[in-house]
C-alpha cells in the first residue's frame, strides 16, 4: 500500500460518529460546510501533525460549500480520509466528494425520513395513545441505534473501499477522479436547472390582435425553444464570476439577488 497511511481504523470509526455534528453550524452559506471540516477535523490533526499550516489549508478548503445526509456522511469522510492517507491529489478527493454528495443525500433521506422515522413514530405514537411511555422511548432508542449503527457501518464501509481500491486501481485513479468530477458537475448542473428559477413573463404579438384565437408570443417561450434553462444558466454563471474573481460574499449575493428580483418584478421583464 502506497501513503503514509498515519490513520488507523480507531480514527475512522471516531470521525463516523462525529457524523452527529454535520449539522453544527448550518449556515445558507455553504451549509453543512463548516460541519463537515468540523466532522474530520480529528483525523486531519493527526495526519498533518505539527504542521499548522497544511492542517488551515485543509480546512479551509473543506469549509466549502457541502449537503448531503448526515447518516451517510461516514462513507464520503472515510473515502476521503483513506485517499488522503494514500497521497491522493486534492483535486481528486474532492471529485469524489462532490460526486457522492446527492446520491448519499436521496438514500440517507429517503431511508431516515420516509421509512424508519415514519415506522417508528406510528408505533410509538401508538403506545403512547395508550398511555404507555414507552412509546416515545421506543422511537428514540430505536432511531439512534439504527442510525448510529448505519454511521459506523457506512464509515467502516468507506474506509476498507478505500484502502483495497486505492491500492488496486492506483493506475487507474486519474480516469475515475475524471468520472466522478464529471458525475459532481451533472449533480450542481441538476441543481441549477431545477432550483434556479427565473424567466421573462413578456409577451407580445407579432401583428395587430384581431381575434382571441391570434397567437401570442412570449419571450419566454422562444427562449427556450433556443435553450431551455438559459436564464438559470447564466444568472449562475454570473454568480460564479462574482464569487471566483470579484471575491463577493453570500451576503452581497443575496442582497444583489433581491434587488434584482424587486427591480425585475417591478418593471415587469422577470418573474
Amino acid at each position: 500500500m502506497t501513503g503514509s497511511n498515519k490513520l488507523v481504523k480507531s480514527d475512522y470509526t471516531k470521525t463516523a460518529l462525529r457524523a452527529f455534528y454535520l449539522q453544527n453550524g448550518f449556515n445558507y452559506s455553504n451549509y453543512q460546510g463548516l460541519g463537515y471540516a468540523n466532522v474530520i477535523y480529528p483525523a486531519l490533526k493527526k495526519y498533518y501533525g505539527d504542521d499548522k499550516k497544511a492542517l488551515s489549508t485543509a480546512l479551509e478548503e473543506n469549509v466549502e460549500f457541502y449537503n448531503t445526509n448526515p447518516h451517510f456522511l461516514p462513507f464520503v469522510t472515510s473515502l476521503h480520509l483513506a485517499m488522503l492517507d494514500n497521497d491522493r491529489p486534492e483535486e481528486e478527493i474532492r471529485g469524489f466528494k462532490m460526486a457522492l454528495m446527492g446520491p448519499l443525500a436521496g438514500i440517507g433521506d429517503s431511508l431516515s425520513q420516509f421509512c424508519l422515522a415514519p415506522l417508528f413514530s406510528t408505533i410509538a405514537a401508538s403506545l403512547a395513545s395508550d398511555g404507555l411511555v414507552l412509546g416515545p422511548i421506543l422511537f428514540f432508542l430505536a432511531m439512534n441505534i439504527i442510525l448510529t449503527g448505519i454511521k459506523l457501518a457506512t464509515g467502516l464501509y468507506g474506509y476498507k473501499l478505500g484502502t483495497s481500491f486505492i491500492d488496486k486501481l492506483s493506475e487507474q485513479m486519474t480516469v475515475i477522479s475524471r468520472a466522478a468530477n464529471i458525475i459532481g458537475v451533472t449533480v450542481i448542473s441538476s441543481l441549477t436547472a431545477t432550483q434556479v428559477k427565473l424567466t421573462i413573463p413578456y409577451t407580445f404579438a407579432p401583428d395587430k390582435v384581431t381575434n382571441a384565437s391570434q397567437k401570442i408570443v412570449t419571450v419566454q417561450g422562444m427562449l427556450d425553444k433556443i435553450t431551455p434553462g438559459l436564464l438559470p444558466v447564466l444568472y449562475t454563471l454570473l454568480m460564479f464570476y462574482l464569487i471566483k474573481k470579484r471575491k463577493w460574499s453570500t451576503y452581497q449575493l443575496v442582497v444583489l439577488t433581491v434587488v434584482i428580483g424587486i427591480i425585475g418584478s417591478w418593471l415587469g421583464i422577470l418573474a
